[in-house]
Order: structure tokens, then C-alpha cells, then sequence
């Protein structure tokens, strides 16, 4: 770990150490010399820049949700301290509705919902960050829906022409991480699978996944099975028929006491131009930033975790449809 506090045994130690400082040892000063004066932070649902103004988030969310707990299930990660490492962070957060915010009116609603967070760092500090919460979890439980949450959140931020723009190309800031992952069979292997799918070929489910595959899937849906995996990834390709999907980053790894492992960050880009996950065909033009991690075992995939925020894909939806 040349260049990070002698304290963190190794790159996971770091991520899920720093993360516990942060958010529930309240250490939110440590976001100072954590994170860079002008790091990037891309959500779906925004692009915030600099260190202060993540810190004035996290202070609303914490505001929000006093007691979240974010707990680490894996980081999967490349690259080295020399050049820079870049970590994809799978959390399992959970939180009471307690307080005011973006969420509306305190409900005192328990949560569980998944993020994932690919993180660069060097020299112990992020300079970079992509940042997939699955809102559509968040909002479900607190008895809402994605569509509904995110036509009110189009009104409550001043309506159409005055509302946060959800993330896209076109307003993507550079950072200083240029890199795309590592070239580990597994990340490949898992690779593969999703060019496959948005190629419309979907025989490769029963090929390449174990049929007791375990699913979470976006809205916290925990499904098994090779049906419910193509009729996830076949209800969302549909959505989207001439979309381009691209392989953002890739990661693939294999550790002691764990299962080879493969870490993706996607887009799906184009016209919501076809029936499925997004109900009657719009037109509008969509930028979906997806993440996904996948496990594998003897029998082909056993264990995949797909994050997505479906609150800002209507978000750009409604915002060209009325």
C-alpha cells in the first residue's frame, strides 16, 4: 500500500475502513484529505464535483437517514499503488426513515437497499468516483413508486426547466482516472454474458449461469433462477432495442476464501423506443449507468447483484414526455 496510511492492511481494508469513518463514525472532516478538492462524483441522478459538496451531501443524507449503517459484502478491484487503484464497492445499507429531505416527510420506514461505488485512489486519497444507488428500492419500501417519486421530484426541484438534469455524456466531467480494469478471464467471462444478452441472444442464460443462480436484481428484487434472469435482462433490453450498451469498466478477480469474482460499470444509451420494464414506448432518449457484480462457482454464475436507479431513468423520461 505505497503512498496509503500504514494503517490499512490492503486496497479493501482502505475502502471499507474510510467508509465506516465516514458514515457512521461521523468522521465526514476526514472527506478533506479522503477525498480530492475537485473529485468527480457521478450518480445517475447528478454529477456533483469537490470534496465540500459531497460533504454537504452526505450531511443531508445523513440527516435524513441518522442511523444508516453501510455494510460492505465485497470490493473487487484492479491496478496497483504506483498508477492508481480503482475499487468496485458492493454495500448492503440499511436505515430508518427518521428525518425531512429528499426522501419527503419523515415515515420512520425501515430500509435495506444496495449501492455500488467505483472508487479511484492514489497516494490515499479518491480522485474519482461513479456512485449507483438503487433509489427504486428506497422509494418502494417507503410506499411509493419510481415513476410517481420521480415525476414529484421533477416538481419539487422547480419543474421542468429548472430541475437537476440525471447524469448523461454530455455533462460527464473528466477525472483524472482514465483506466478500464484488468484483463481477467473472469471479468471477460461475465463480460461476454451481458454483450451476449444485448445482442438479443438470450440462449446464453442456461448456458453460462447456474440453474439455482441467486438474483438481486433493481426495485430489492431477490430473485433465482434462469427465468428470472432473462426476464430482467430481456424486460430492460426491451425497454431499449437500439440503445448502444457499452462496457464501461471491467474487473475480474480471484482471492483467497472467495469465489472468482467480476466487477462491470454499463451504460445503455438511446431512445426508450420498445415495450418492457419502462411500460409504452416513449421515444425519449436515455442514458442508463448500471453496475453489476457476479460471482461464480462450479456450475456457471451463482450469484449476480445488478444496481441500477430506476427513479432516474423515468427522471429523463418524464422530463422529455411530460
Amino acid at each position: 500500500m505505497k503512498g496509503f496510511n500504514k494503517k490499512w492492511k490492503n486496497f479493501p481494508d482502505y475502502i471499507l475502513g474510510i467508509t465506516q469513518e465516514i458514515w457512521e463514525d461521523r468522521g465526514l472532516a476526514t472527506l478533506e484529505h479522503y477525498y480530492s478538492k475537485d473529485i468527480p462524483v457521478r450518480s445517475p441522478g447528478s454529477v456533483v464535483v469537490g470534496n465540500q459538496n459531497v460533504i454537504a451531501t452526505t450531511m443531508a443524507t445523513l440527516a435524513e437517514f441518522p442511523d444508516r449503517e453501510l455494510l460492505g459484502e465485497d470490493v473487487i478491484w484492479s491496478g496497483n499503488p504506483e498508477i492508481g487503484m480503482l475499487s468496485s464497492h458492493r454495500i448492503y445499507t440499511t436505515a430508518t426513515h427518521s428525518g425531512n429531505g429528499t426522501f419527503g416527510i419523515a415515515t420512520g420506514k425501515k430500509l435495506k437497499y444496495r449501492v455500488i461505488a467505483d472508487c479511484h485512489a492514489k497516494d490515499n486519497q479518491i480522485d474519482d468516483e461513479w456512485l449507483i444507488r438503487d433509489q427504486g428500492a428506497i422509494v418502494i419500501q417507503l410506499g411509493l413508486n419510481p415513476k410517481d417519486y420521480a415525476r414529484d421530484l421533477i416538481q419539487r426541484e422547480g419543474g421542468n426547466s429548472k430541475c437537476i438534469i440525471p447524469f448523461n455524456p454530455k455533462i460527464d466531467i473528466p477525472g483524472p482516472y482514465k483506466g478500464r480494469g484488468n484483463e481477467n478471464e473472469w471479468g471477460e467471462k461475465y463480460a461476454d454474458f451481458l454483450r451476449h444478452m444485448m445482442k438479443s441472444d438470450f440462449s446464453i442464460i442456461p448456458k453460462s449461469y447456474d440453474r439455482a443462480c441467486q438474483l438481486e436484481y433493481p426495485n430489492g428484487q431477490r430473485k433465482t433462477s434462469h427465468r428470472s434472469v432473462d426476464e430482467f435482462w430481456m424486460s430492460l433490453r426491451s425497454s431499449f432495442p437500439s440503445a448502444t450498451f457499452s462496457i464501461e469498466h471491467q474487473i475480474g478477480r480471484e482471492d483467497p476464501l472467495m469465489p472468482p469474482r467480476a466487477a462491470i460499470r454499463f451504460g445503455l444509451h438511446g431512445k426508450h423506443d420498445g415495450w418492457g420494464r419502462f411500460g409504452e414506448p416513449t421515444g425519449a432518449n436515455v442514458y442508463i449507468m448500471g453496475a453489476a457484480h457476479a460471482e461464480f462457482g462450479p456450475w456457471g454464475l451463482r450469484r449476480e447483484f445488478v444496481v441500477l436507479d430506476e427513479t432516474s431513468i423515468w427522471k429523463q423520461i418524464i422530463l422529455q414526455t411530460g
